[in-house]
């Protein structure tokens, strides 16, 4: 890695996502029942020690992020770092739009963004989307946010690129136009670590997180290849249902933060 953002001096290098409701189509979408919604599984992470937490919209649209969607993640987003200080902060919002989390993560004080199409070009769910570097990089120097990191990712499983590069090419793309960290996530697990190794031998400098199917019993190999792990799905409690105000499990996350811990001591040894 070459000059790191502060985000990948924490131990151990691990990210939560807290996954918020779709508000277009959610049943509670109250501010009350948001804002216990997200202090209390905010709260299974600190507990566990995650050193960082992702908050993530899940509201699609056709176009830009809503207002509704920027005040309510905005405010939310808030109370996360007012709550656990102590944890870095990330927005992603599932809108394809450059702007909107870095005016959130300016707003709340968060550390990183993480946008799904940085580079390039992908066909998703919702439609065709294009390269969000030069929009995001233009408006992060000009509301003066160069300390909001941007996680980048490069062709993400939940998208089918439009460009015919392989995926090394395309992180070396999304360094050149100012990521300070890349999102490799493959379709299966062994996938993501064969597109890390993949990028590094291409000449990728800057971190490079592993974005999916992260679980305890790999997040040993995870950490060894990447500079950092997310993990949100693994640690869900099992049943979990739309409208429920706890999602994760609180053992689950806590005993994936001891793994995670324990493979960070003995590589330290």
């Amino acid at each position: 890695m070459t000059d790191p953002h502060p985000l990948f001096a924490t131990q151990p290098r691990i990210i939560g996502a807290l996954h918020l409701p779709d508000l277009g189509i959610a049943r509670e979408t109250s501010m009350a029942w948001l804002e216990d919604y997200t202090l209390a599984n905010a709260k299974m992470f600190a507990d566990a020690g995650f050193p960082a937490l992702m908050l993530q919209d899940q509201t699609r649209t056709h176009t830009d992020a809503e207002p509704v969607t920027i005040a309510v993640v905005s405010a939310l987003g808030r109370l996360i770092r007012q709550a656990f200080p102590a944890m870095r902060l990330g927005i992603i919002v599932q809108a394809h739009d450059a702007v909107a989390p870095l005016a959130i993560a300016h707003a709340t004080g968060a550390d990183f963004v993480r946008l799904k199409i940085f580079v390039g070009a992908s066909m998703t769910p919702e439609g065709p989307r294009t390269a969000l570097c030069t929009t995001a990089r233009t408006y992060r120097h000009r509301i003066k946010a160069e300390s909001v990191a941007i996680l980048a990712d490069v062709f993400d499983r939940t998208s089918v690129p439009m460009v015919d590069i392989p995926p090394e090419r395309a992180a070396l793309w999304a360094q050149s136009m100012g990521a300070d960290a890349l999102v490799l996530t493959g379709d299966t697990f062994a996938d993501s670590i064969a597109r890390i190794a993949k990028a590094r031998a291409a000449g990728v400098k800057v971190p490079i997180v592993l974005g999916g199917s992260v679980t305890q019993e790999n997040v040993a190999v995870a950490l060894d290849t990447a500079d950092a792990a997310i993990v949100s799905t693994a640690l869900m409690r099992k049943g979990a249902k739309d409208g429920d105000l706890l999602r994760w499990d609180a053992e689950l996350t806590r005993r994936f933060a001891d793994t995670a811990r324990a493979v960070t001591a003995k590589r330290s040894t």
